[in-house]
């Protein structure tokens, strides 16, 4: 299936068709290299990395195998070129934001997550803060050792239907850098415990995950199916629609989740 106008409104196309990147066992030079440009561009939110920004050691030791993905993600957050970008010149809450975005590819779902990071900066330091989301079961049950973090929109183990929205919040498109957003994007919503809209199809209708539409309405999903979360055989991916009633969207959006699949448009049926 080809990518829709409302998949390029969603702002998902570059995703919804490419599969995790992961470093299997049997690694060559260039699968260790395409794993490197994609955890730069995933941590650093696709900002420019010059070669001489570049962690060489860090690379090197991915390379030949004596660290993890996984650990060359926490190398990555953890350096003074990440600080640099993102920590020494936003607000703490922009952060934290940018933080759940690069490190586990979603939103905050509510304040208090932005309150529990807040308290472990200021008690135990910016690298706990990193550590937390590196360490978490969350990373671990998405990503393992060796997969890339990428953003999961509706595609999260343990997912919340607000962080299908929220994380348009947080994205900006597949060519734009993080670092040229520097306010905080999420803290009024968060605050207030509401959700912005997302734009779908041409209509220009907005839908507020489940809290907006009218009830006599149906909505089309386009799916890309694939392998269940924790599944390790390789499933071929394949495209459907799903024509749901406003009634059943929540609980279809989470079945579509549990299976593997990514929702890469939602339109009026």
């Amino acid at each position: 299936m080809g990518i829709t106008v409302a998949a390029s409104r969603l702002g998902v196309e570059p995703y919804s068709n490419t599969n995790p990147i992961e470093l299997r066992p049997d690694f060559s030079q260039d699968d260790a290299n395409a794993v490197i440009r994609a955890v730069y561009r995933q941590v650093l939110g696709n900002d420019y990395v010059m070669e001489s920004e570049r962690l060489k050691g860090a690379e090197s030791l991915l390379r030949n195998g004596s660290i993890s993905v996984r650990d060359f993600v926490r190398s990555v957050a953890q350096s003074e070129l990440y600080k640099g970008k993102f920590f020494y010149n936003n607000f703490q809450t922009r952060v934290i934001e940018l933080n759940y975005k690069h490190l586990l590819g979603r939103a905050p779902y509510d304040e208090s997550e932005v309150i529990f990071h807040l308290d472990l900066y200021e008690n135990e330091g910016f690298d706990a803060e990193i550590d937390s989301y590196i360490d978490s079961v969350e990373y671990q049950e998405n990503f393992g050792e060796n997969i890339v973090p990428y953003y999961r929109f509706n595609n999260q183990v343990g997912d919340r239907t607000v962080g299908f929205t929220r994380i348009f919040g947080l994205y900006r498109g597949y060519a734009t850098s993080d670092r040229a957003h520097g306010k905080a994007k999420l803290t009024r919503e968060l605050a207030q415990n509401s959700v912005s809209p997302i734009y779908i199809g041409s209509t220009g209708e907005s839908l507020h995950g489940t809290s907006a539409g009218s009830r006599n309405q149906f909505y089309r999903l386009r799916v890309i199916q694939g392998a269940a979360p924790g599944r390790t055989t390789r499933v071929r991916r394949s495209s459907a629609e799903v024509i749901v009633s406003y009634e059943q969207l929540s609980n279809q959006l989470q079945q579509i989740n549990r299976q593997g699949g990514t929702v890469t448009s939602i339109t009026l049926a």
